[in-house]
């Protein structure tokens, strides 16, 4: 069994990382002060709390129960939940539940694309007020078959659009690092929730950094698998064009290890798979990764400047990293963003507006602002504007990309840089009713989270590691992507980083 991360104590990081580990254990507040089987979601993280459970020591009513007097008590100050299904989660534990790796860990699902047949999954959007799903998306299926416990849904921006979670129907989602800071986006109801000690793992989706801005945005790990690793029918076996893919945010680097594995793998229909790993993705937590040759990529392709605190973690995460034995240079794959840009949105753009102009003629209603959101509107009005051709062309821009970072990585095992060009923003800078013309939103957002598009256009994993901290308190993660289909590779570098550099111990005072 790989250790407990959570367990362990703090360490002092090897030579030339020390700022990265320089923060304070949290403590105070609801979470710091809970007693019993809260005190049990403090200390151990989803593979921890299974194995109480497989050793008796907790029952799964136990740990939900605590989960949902954690959610109740903190929701009300962060904003995580889009929906609560306590009896549902309730209902199948008293029918009994599967035996799995996970058996009996209370569990949350983000509002987007994740149906669970005859629950409501509204995607943050009044558009979709009251929908049901009609049947069990697959991902969601292997969750359960895990034993895992679905106790609600996380709240999400309409339709999954920005890097923060804030909507008409749902309103603000706040990071616990800071209550006036986004929690990121679009899966920030996930990364808040475990932020705030709700649960120690939670489902995410990744379209454009959907994962990796909010593990970076509240200091927890983030990883994007490769397209076609994990399911998403099955309505369809892919999202935006093969944009979006979905696993999860969590605290430790096991965790998500262990959660692909129960996950991974073709489905019925699927156009692609990802290469089936050797062994177990857990088992590649412990291994060493041997001598890397990271490429350092501090300047994104589309120019934007990066703020002096996410670069000072990039040095320091540069040196951390050669302190380890790997070699790193600068280097940059040359790309042009202004075409990706374009190529992105007529992706998103098209697929949104199919599915919402569908939604729209099947309740007899027209799209507008009382249903949708301004942005979201000029997303749907280009999206009836796009032509076949125009798909066509933005796949095969997505398609030469991916060839040139193909070709790049021949020399390189990981690409590094930050994550975000900046900590967690203030809200209702890139939010979906901004208050400023379309083209200064797409400036904005595209400012914020220059470095986290590459992954989706090419397909590669990428993962968002929490090793560093602002002057003023706000987490920074640091952006590893590796080549297609090399989440094992990823997973053995994340776990050497978490143990040279832990961040177990840090937690946002709530």
């Amino acid at each position: 069994m790989i250790p407990d991360p959570t367990k362990a104590t703090r360490r002092a990081v090897l030579a030339g990382g020390t700022a990265l580990a320089a923060v304070g254990m949290a403590g105070g507040g609801v979470a710091g002060q809970a007693k019993g089987m809260g005190e049990v979601l403090d200390r151990h993280d989803a593979l921890g709390l299974a194995d109480l459970v497989r050793r008796r020591k907790a029952s799964p009513s136990e740990l939900l129960e605590a989960a949902i007097t954690r959610a109740e008590a903190l929701n009300p100050r962060f904003n995580f939940m889009a929906q609560k299904h306590y009896d549902f989660a309730r209902a199948e534990i008293a029918r009994g539940l599967p035996k799995g790796q996970f058996t009996g860990v209370p569990w949350l699902l983000k509002d987007l694309a994740a149906y669970i047949e005859g629950l409501p999954t509204e995607g943050g959007s009044r558009i979709n007020k009251g929908q049901r799903g009609l049947f069990t998306t697959e991902l969601v299926a292997r969750y359960r078959r895990a034993g895992l416990v679905v106790f609600g849904k996380t709240t999400t921006p309409e339709f999954g659009l920005t890097g923060t979670t804030e909507s008409a129907l749902m309103g603000p989602t706040r990071n616990p690092w800071n209550p006036a800071r986004i929690a990121g986006g679009s899966s920030g109801g996930a990364a808040a929730a475990v932020a705030a000690g709700v649960i120690p793992a939670a489902h995410a989706s990744d379209g454009g950094g959907s994962i990796r801005i909010p593990a970076s945005c509240c200091g927890l790990f983030g990883m994007k698998p490769s397209r076609g690793r994990t399911p998403m029918g099955p309505y369809r076996t892919e999202g935006w064009g093969g944009l979006s893919t979905q696993h999860v945010i969590t605290r430790s680097v096991r965790d998500s290890a262990a959660l692909l594995d129960v996950t991974h793998g073709i489905e019925p229909g699927s156009r692609y798979a990802a290469p089936t790993p050797d062994g177990t993705f857990l088992s590649q937590v412990g291994r060493a990764p041997g001598k890397l040759r990271i490429a350092l990529m501090r300047t994104p392709s589309n120019g934007a400047p990066v703020d002096p605190e996410c670069m000072r973690v990039l040095n320091e995460t540069a040196k951390l990293c050669e302190s380890l034995g790997h070699h790193v240079e600068e280097a940059v794959p040359k790309l042009d963003a202004a075409a990706l840009g374009q190529a992105s949105f007529v992706l998103i753009a098209s697929s949104l507006s199919a599915d919402i102009l569908d939604r729209a003629k099947s309740l007899g209603i027209e799209t507008g602002p009382d249903v949708l959101e301004p942005i979201t509107l000029a997303f749907v009005e280009y999206g009836k504007t796009t032509t076949g051709s125009d798909f066509a062309r933005a796949n095969n821009t997505m398609q030469g990309a991916a060839v040139t970072v193909g070709q790049f990585m021949a020399d390189y095992d990981v690409i590094l840089s930050p994550t975000l060009a900046a900590p967690p923003l203030e809200l209702g800078r890139i939010n979906l009713t901004p208050g400023v013309p379309f083209a200064e939103w797409g400036q904005r957002a595209a400012m914020f989270s220059p470095f986290t598009q590459m992954a989706n256009f090419t397909g590669q994993p990428s993962m968002s590691v929490p090793l560093g901290m602002s002057a003023d308190g706000l987490p920074i993660g640091m952006l590893f992507t590796g080549r297609y289909g090399e989440e094992a590779l990823l997973f053995r570098l994340a776990g050497q980083l978490e143990s040279a550099a832990p961040w177990a111990g840090r937690r946002a005072q709530v």
